[in-house]
């Protein structure tokens, strides 16, 4: 454990983890935005709080799974010299199971945090856009009204999916919208139909009813598909009839631009 790690961080300005030794204090959760894959996108602030957080907490989707964003920070830090906390989101609509599940995790933090320990939640994009610290930071304050939360924004894949493909999100008077893809056939029309420009995420599981909307408004040459965006994983589909059928990694999603 390093002398941060040990005796907390060294104190400074707004959002910078204090020195603790000696305070009876709590610390601070940090929601740290990480980007969308690329680590060069994980911005200066999100480098200087991960470099200080005694404690770096990140999601999985089960015990002993690797983790997305604790894949991109650990270009920048020794997490032999930090407390790493993995936290255990199942992939479930199962609301018992999802509570006893948040429940758990927030339990875990809270043991740091009420020990005067920063800790650094890890998120992959931004921390306020469908991202786990959104829920994490809900229940927290929910069982403990005293805890201090702090967002760090990062750059969404929304934001990187837009600068790889060269397309501008929105312009003007345009609107933008950005929505969980679904199987209704109705909502996905509507969202396109009502907007210049629409990304939707979590496409995977959907991406034939994708297709079907699309080839029925004429969209389809509008239409460009990501999965892990900027990553070393990268794939991009300009030609999105190729996805017919295909099996796609959960961080994939669809940038609709008339």
């Amino acid at each position: 454990m390093s002398e941060y790690a040990a005796n907390g961080t060294r104190s400074g300005g707004a959002g910078q983890p204090a020195n603790r030794a000696e305070s009876s204090a709590t610390g601070t959760l940090y929601g740290l935005g990480v980007g969308p894959g690329d680590p060069e996108l994980l911005t200066v602030k999100a480098f200087r709080i991960l470099k200080q957080s005694p404690v770096i907490a990140y999601p999985r989707k089960k015990s002993g799974a690797q983790s997305y964003a604790l894949k991109i920070a650990e270009t920048y830090v020794d997490t032999t010299a930090k407390e790493m906390l993995g936290l255990t989101f199942p992939m479930t609509k199962d609301r018992e199971a999802l509570e006893k599940s948040w429940n758990k995790t927030v339990d875990a933090v809270w043991e740091h945090l009420a020990a005067g320990r920063d800790v650094a939640f890890l998120t992959e994009g931004d921390p306020m856009l469908y991202s786990t610290f959104i829920h994490m930071m809900r229940f927290l304050k929910q069982r403990h009204p005293e805890a201090k939360t702090v967002s760090v924004p990062g750059i969404s894949s929304v934001n990187a999916s837009a600068s790889r493909l060269g397309i501008p999100l929105a312009d003007g008077d345009e609107r933008i919208a950005i929505v969980p893809a679904t199987d209704d056939y109705g909502a996905v029309r509507e969202a396109i139909e009502e907007h210049d420009c629409v990304v939707f995420i979590k496409v995977a599981k959907v991406i034939d009813l994708m297709l079907q909307v699309l080839g029925d408004l004429g969209l389809t040459d509008k239409a460009a598909v990501l999965t892990k965006v900027t990553s070393a994983e990268e794939s991009v589909w300009l030609d999105v009839r190729e996805l017919q059928g295909r099996q796609l990694e959960y961080l994939t999603l669809m940038v609709v631009r008339k």
